[in-house]
């Protein structure tokens, strides 16, 4: 437990700072107050650990799972939030998850455009068009971050970037991969200036994914759940289409476990290339390969 003291506590659900945090799971409401939010232990921790500036932080010490939750809160506060506790029945009010953990940011939407953006050498880059569900578009996220991809472009969205299911799904790695909210044109101009071999994933095309050369600069893309890329992309100078070999009677993938095939094929020709990218496994460190809770 951390030895700060709350500025507030609020032990009534009718209380209207409570009323007004519930409203921020509309987008309308966030976009109008321009907030996002951030719930859970591992989505607080990461995006503290990647200087995310949170406006405040709500607690419920009741539904604390560990001991380092204290370590979050005074971090929280150093770099400027407001500290609130409540009640577990109002913060059961204010929580979208079935299991609260009793940890909840409010902070600045993340805003990043291809103007201000800075990729590195050789980068790799993420393209997701018309993405209509959170949780894929999140898990997208969470497999570019895995895969050291530079920048995720959302383009054409469906799916609010800020929505609270998609901060959840990424397991807080919405804070750790830029990610660019723009249009198919302008990205396919901005990949295409700068020299990218375009992977536009298709069922249809004739070769694999695994028939080129991935070390350059790569741009891995990956059209909506149910229509999948459009021709905007599958007709884009110098696009590359490409398909995952099907063996079963199914002829296309969920479209966060396509990314993640490409992803890794590029990280395992990028690997092949120079063993050094990957870091050493300490000891102290346990990896997990399992999905994200439903919770």
């Amino acid at each position: 437990m951390s030895n700060i003291k709350p500025s507030l506590v609020i032990t009534s659900t009718s209380n209207q700072r409570i009323k007004d945090i519930v409203k921020l799971r509309q987008r309308s409401h966030r976009d109008q107050k321009g907030c996002l939010l951030v719930e859970g232990y591992r989505e607080v921790k990461r995006a503290l650990d990647n200087n995310y500036k949170p406006n405040t932080i709500i607690t419920c010490p009741e539904l604390f799972m560990g001991e380092h939750e204290g370590k979050l809160i005074e971090r929280s506060v150093a770099a400027g939030a407001e500290y609130i506790s409540c009640s577990v029945p109002v913060f059961m009010k204010i929580s979208a998850r079935d299991r609260p953990d009793g940890l909840i940011l409010i902070g600045p939407q993340i805003r990043n455009t291809l103007d201000t953006i800075s990729l590195p050498e050789n980068a790799l880059v993420v393209v997701a068009e018309s993405i209509e569900k959170p949780g894929n578009l999140g898990t997208i996220l969470r497999s570019a971050d895995a895969a050291g991809a530079s920048a995720v472009f959302v383009c054409d969205k469906c799916t609010d970037v800020q929505n609270p299911n998609v901060v959840r799904a990424s397991i807080g790695t919405l804070f750790s991969v830029p990610v660019v909210d723009c249009s198919s044109e302008s990205a396919i101009e901005f990949l295409r200036t700068r020299g990218f071999t375009i992977l536009a994933a298709t069922p249809h095309a004739e070769k694999f994914y695994s028939d080129y050369e991935l070390t350059g600069p790569t741009a891995v893309v990956v059209g909506s759940e149910q229509y999948g890329l459009s021709d905007k992309w599958l007709e884009a100078e110098g696009a590359a289409k490409v398909r995952i070999p099907m063996l079963g009677q199914c002829d296309s993938l969920n479209v966060a476990s396509a990314t993640t095939i490409l992803l890794f094929e590029v990280v395992r020709q990028r690997v092949k290339a120079d063993p050094s990218l990957v870091p050493p496994i300490h000891e102290h460190e346990h990896t997990s390969y399992h999905t994200a809770s439903s919770d």
